[in-house]
């Protein structure tokens, strides 16, 4: 139910997807995301289920008036993405640097490819 309210009320809210990038190497997984405007005060991370769930609040303030160009869109960062049981979700970690959030996920070691010895 409370998840049910939680969207309801992200609904609400006006929520902008960040641009993302994601890179697979060496049994980790990094994923980049833009999130122009928002201090790591302002980030919330958080696995729920089998979801990794970014949240941002920008702590830039939306200057009144009539836009002659706006392409910078203006509401909270929300994105989500689905994570299956190969990775370790004690290990993964969140660093954020003049606004790119990156996030890194460890694939279990019982999930990496391991080569079998020939006798």
């Amino acid at each position: 139910m409370n998840d049910i309210m939680e969207k309801k009320q992200e609904q609400k809210i006006r929520t902008v997807q960040p641009a993302c990038s994601i890179c697979e190497d060496n049994g980790q997984v990094q994923v980049r995301l833009e999130m122009p405007g928002v201090d790591k005060d302002g980030i919330e991370v958080s696995v729920e289920k089998n979801e990794l769930v970014i949240r941002g609040r920008p702590t830039i303030n939306v200057t009144e008036g009539t836009y002659l160009i706006r392409e910078r869109q203006t509401g909270e960062y929300i994105k989500r993405f689905i994570i299956d049981e190969t990775i370790d979700r004690d290990k993964i970690q969140a660093v954020m640097n003049d606004g790119i959030l990156q996030i890194t996920l460890s694939v279990k070691e019982t999930a990496k490819p391991r080569r079998i010895e020939i006798k």
